[in-house]
Parts: C-alpha cells; structure tokens; sequence
C-alpha cells in the first residue's frame, strides 16, 4: 500500500485533477488499502475470493442460472449487488455478483465471481468494463516480461539484475508506439512484442555509415519489407499526421 500512497501523489502533483481508480485481484482486497482509497477519493474494483457467506448471499442469482442451465443445456449469466464485510473489515461495502453457469457434460458448472467497489452503477457494467480489462493489463505485464526478456535476471549482484529490468521496459517503450502508430491496419496491428521483433526487427541487413548518412540496406527478399518501408514512413511523419489506433 505504501508504494501505492507514492503512486497515487506523484501523479496528482503530476495531473492535479486525474480521477485514479484501482483494479486488482483478490490479493489487493485489504480493508486498510480500501479504507484510505475511500477516503482519498480513489476509486477501486478488486476482486474478492469466494466463500461460503458470499455464496449464501448470492444463492438467488446461482439457483436462477442453475436453473436456466437446466431448460435450455446453454450456458447463462446474471449480475447483481450486494452488501458484505468480512469478519477482519472495518465496515461493509459493495460487492458486485457475477452468477454464471457454464454449459457442459454432467449438468455443466458454476463459475460465480465478487468484485468489491466503491462505485455506483449497474452491476454488469462494473464487471464488463471496468474490473475485467485488468486481464488485459496482466497480459500486457506478460508481454512485457517475455518480450524484451525482463525475466532474464540472473546475476547475482541485485543492481545488475535491475538495471536488465530497466532495459526491458525502455525496450517495450520502445516497441509500443510503434504498434500503436506504424502497424496500425497491418497484420501485425495486435501481435505481441516477441512477435513484432521477430518479423520486423530481426532480420539481416548490411549496415553502411558514412559522414552524411547512415544506410541499412536489406535483402530483396525480405518478405517483410513493405510493411517494413510503411512503418519506417509512418514512423518519419509529425504526430499529428500519423494513423490514429482505432
């Protein structure tokens, strides 16, 4: 949470009037970190794990898919909200209820999940919108890890081991507007890190440096090189004259 309070304050010293809002697992379910993001106006959607009192509560929606299940053989989903604390928070809050039952053999299975806020609204929107793209946020840590090779930390002297981290990130740094603008509307407009640095970055070519000038000439049979040169074009344009990702 510590690291989070100097998160949080650099970035409104930063953007004074930024609305920052919090997703996380079941991990980051705390009631000390819930409490300051209450009263720090900090908005969060966290995951909560389940538990017998949690499913007692949503027994309503579970028995109405359950049952939907039963009729049909489809999988069905409701959603629905909740007051809940547990027995170590300092008061109760807001818990949102996805009731799921997947289609199956033996009469399929039961997927409910609880996400805590402390935000208003429609219940499927909060889940939909605003909890489930952490998923997204944690493939892009994934990428990042596997990609520029993060997780190659085998030095023995920890400052070694950081300073490859670093380099890790400023390379995803890197690689991120270049997907973002130069590969906008290309095959590879959503291909990962590793795959984008294979298929353009990868390649052999003779480079010649002179006192003007810098060349770097490719095989003529790189199959890759009109979307090379489209990049590289793109990539020359001022900003505002550069695709915009949809």
């Amino acid at each position: 949470m510590a690291i989070l309070k100097l998160l949080v304050v650099r970035l409104r010293q930063v953007w004074p009037g930024v609305r920052i809002t919090i997703r996380g697992d079941s991990g980051f379910c705390r009631w000390k970190l819930m409490r300051w993001c209450d009263s720090d106006d900090v908005r969060y959607f966290l995951g909560l794990a389940r538990n017998a009192v949690l499913e007692r509560k949503a027994a309503e929606w579970l028995a109405q898919v359950r049952t939907a299940h039963e009729l049909d053989g489809r999988g069905h989903r409701v959603f629905g909200t909740l007051s809940y604390a547990a027995g170590s928070w300092d008061r109760p809050r807001r818990v949102i209820v996805k009731a799921e039952h997947h289609r199956g053999p033996d009469g399929g299975k039961s997927n409910p999940r609880f996400v805590v806020t402390n935000t208003g609204g429609d219940p499927r929107a909060i889940y939909e919108e605003h909890y489930c793209p952490r998923g997204d946020r944690e493939n892009r840590i994934k990428e990042q890890q596997l990609g520029p090779f993060a997780d190659r930390t085998s030095c023995h002297d920890f400052e070694a081991n950081q300073f490859r981290v670093l380099l890790a990130a400023a390379a995803y740094v890197l690689v991120e507007p270049i997907r973002l603008t130069g590969l906008v509307g290309s095959e590879l407009e959503r291909a990962e890190v590793s795959t984008i640095r294979l298929r353009l970055f990868r390649i052999g070519a003779l480079v010649q440096k002179s006192v003007r000038r810098c060349v770097v000439r490719i095989a003529s049979s790189f199959p890759g090189q009109a979307l090379f040169l489209r990049v590289a074009a793109r990539l020359r344009q001022p900003r505002h004259a550069r695709p915009t990702p949809v």
